[in-house]
């Protein structure tokens, strides 16, 4: 079921009074929400609802497991059945056709005729998100960072629809201790959640639609229709389009949840003004930014053995990130790009420390550094989107390719142009102006926000197209 459709203005209709009706009832509220987000995620294919069941089942079983484990080698094998349970769930669906192409490929390159089975396998919807909240939950428990919660708890924490399909990804230790407060409407900042969703609804219906269907489909569709100019616009339009997409989706999760009572972690930040691909990964889907850090990098010794092996888990992390995002090469290049361009940056402030220590520089050369790095992790952000949009390596060269044919442009109209130069300069605001504004509307009265969020549902049904194509990260 996706956000921005009738079904699910009627289904949160029902479910948002419903959900208040019962939260008094910890019981009978819990069984409403897992039955309200089975619902939710059977939508799009009903047998996948016992696959999310069955990860339920199974991982709470692991975590009591660990939790009642008297040694530490029980420990770590209940841990490790736990991890080879959701990452084999996760190969099978996601990269068991991937693998199985690869290899038949590297066969054929060899001479050999063997020829691996394929299995055209449907990929749940949500099936990596779903996978890394269950292993945080695992992992947490056998860090003895949290306790297993009681089955209900967990299954609610699991299915829970806000975050369901899409993220943000939200960990056991944020989302269980809220389960265990008392639900009060009162508490609850209705307005800045009806915000988040209309700002989200905005991003993605009006903003990524019009500027996907304008300028990215046709130049990575047929680039060599396009010129130099064209092809540099729809690259940067694609830069804005996942953007505007993936943060208007979690703007609406994040929303939803707080309708709901219970507050989500913030998942995008102005990524687009960052100086450095590090702050870059601290402001883009930071909540998997912090689990690949916490329970990826920092496992494989983070930079705790040496500089050398803490530019290599730079590179695998990044690597393995970019295979989680797509079972495809060009998804691994789209991450190895990132991981190098991470070890690169963490090699240089290394060189740059063990120098002698510089004059102070003067504010002007401060600012041009920092216009500077900022063009440079902006463009370089840019050349990665390509990999990632791209159906393959033969189409994402052509696309770079027509970056030096300076013929054959169209005219570009100019709501293109300011739509990407406005999307591009809303992230160098002061951060304080969209948390004023923000609040201006929590604290509007009831009718004054009725009558500004009627007006932007209609601004967002007159300027979005027919229909809703799918979130970009539905199927991860």
């Amino acid at each position: 079921m996706l956000f921005p459709t009738v079904q699910f203005a009627i289904f949160f209709a029902i479910v948002l009074p419903t959900s208040w009706l019962l939260a008094h009832r910890r019981i009978p509220w819990s069984v409403f929400i897992i039955v309200a987000s089975y619902v939710f995620y059977g939508a799009w294919d009903w047998r996948f609802v016992f696959l999310l069941a069955g990860s339920t089942v199974a991982n709470q079983l692991v975590a009591t497991g660990i939790h009642r484990s008297r040694t530490q080698a029980s420990r770590n094998a209940a841990l490790w059945v736990g991890v080879a349970l959701n990452l084999g769930v996760l190969a099978w669906f996601k990269y068991y056709d991937f693998f199985v192409n690869s290899s038949n490929s590297l066969f054929d390159t060899l001479g050999l005729h063997t020829q691996l089975p394929l299995r055209q396998l449907v990929l749940p919807v949500g099936l990596s998100f779903i996978t890394f909240q269950a292993l945080s939950y695992v992992i947490d428990t056998w860090r003895g960072r949290i306790e297993p919660t009681n089955f209900l708890d967990f299954a609610v924490y699991l299915s829970f629809f806000p975050h369901l399909v899409a993220g943000p990804i939200v960990r056991a230790g944020e989302f269980l201790p809220q389960l265990r407060k008392r639900l009060d409407p009162r508490r609850v900042d209705a307005g800045l959640g009806f915000w988040l969703i209309a700002s989200g609804l905005f991003k993605k219906v009006v903003i990524s639609s019009y500027v996907s269907s304008t300028i990215v489909d046709p130049v990575f569709g047929f680039p060599n229709q396009h010129g130099a100019l064209d092809t540099l616009f729809g690259i940067y339009g694609y830069a804005i389009q996942i953007y505007a997409d993936f943060s208007g989706y979690t703007d609406i999760a994040i929303g939803v949840a707080l309708l709901l009572g219970f507050r989500f972690p913030q998942n995008f930040d102005a990524p687009y003004s960052a100086a450095s691909l590090q702050e870059f990964w601290r402001r883009w889907h930071m909540t998997l930014s912090r689990w690949l850090r916490d329970y990826l990098y920092i496992p494989l010794g983070g930079n705790r053995r040496g500089r050398a092996r803490g530019y290599a888990n730079l590179a695998i992390t990044m690597l393995l990130g970019g295979l989680w995002h797509g079972a495809a090469w060009t998804f691994v290049v789209w991450g190895g790009l990132h991981g190098l361009g991470l070890a690169a940056e963490r090699w240089h402030a290394d060189r740059i420390k063990a120098r002698p220590p510089a004059p102070e520089p003067t504010p002007a050369r401060r600012t041009w550094h920092l216009v500077w790095t900022r063009l440079a992790t902006f463009h370089f952000v840019c050349l990665c989107w390509v990999f990632f949009r791209a159906t393959s390596f033969a189409n994402a060269f052509t696309v770079l390719g027509r970056l030096f044919h300076f013929g054959g442009n169209e005219p570009l109209n100019l709501v293109l142009i300011a739509v990407i130069a406005g999307a591009i300069a809303v992230q160098f605001l002061p951060s304080n102006l969209s948390g004023r504004i923000r609040s201006a509307f929590s604290y509007s009265p009831w009718w004054a926000q009725a009558v500004l969020l009627a007006c932007a549902v209609v601004t967002i049904n007159a300027l979005g197209p027919t229909g809703v194509a799918p979130f970009i990260y539905f199927q991860f």
